[in-house]
């Protein structure tokens, strides 16, 4: 799924905490990706973060995940406009 043509993609963990974005693409090793994408987090997920900057508190379908740091850059997102689904 590609973002509208005016938003950019970032990192989740530049997500400001309480902003809803979605998944667009995730990059390091194969292995990575398949590791987030059963923890939820695939293409076209949508996640609010909830906090954090080093840890990623984030919320994904339902459930609260923490991410390092590491991790959430490797998680590219479009922030979506606040209400949006």
């Amino acid at each position: 799924m590609s973002p509208t043509p005016f938003q950019e993609l970032s990192p989740l963990c530049q997500l400001p905490a309480g902003t809803t974005g979605r998944v667009c693409r995730l990059t390091g090793d194969d292995g990575f990706c398949q590791r987030v994408r059963e923890m939820g987090f695939g293409e076209a997920a949508l996640i609010t973060k909830i906090s954090g900057s080093v840890t990623s508190l984030c919320l994904v379908n339902g459930t609260r995940l923490a991410l390092n740091h590491h991790a959430a850059m490797n998680i590219l997102v479009e922030r979506l406009p606040v209400g949006a689904r």
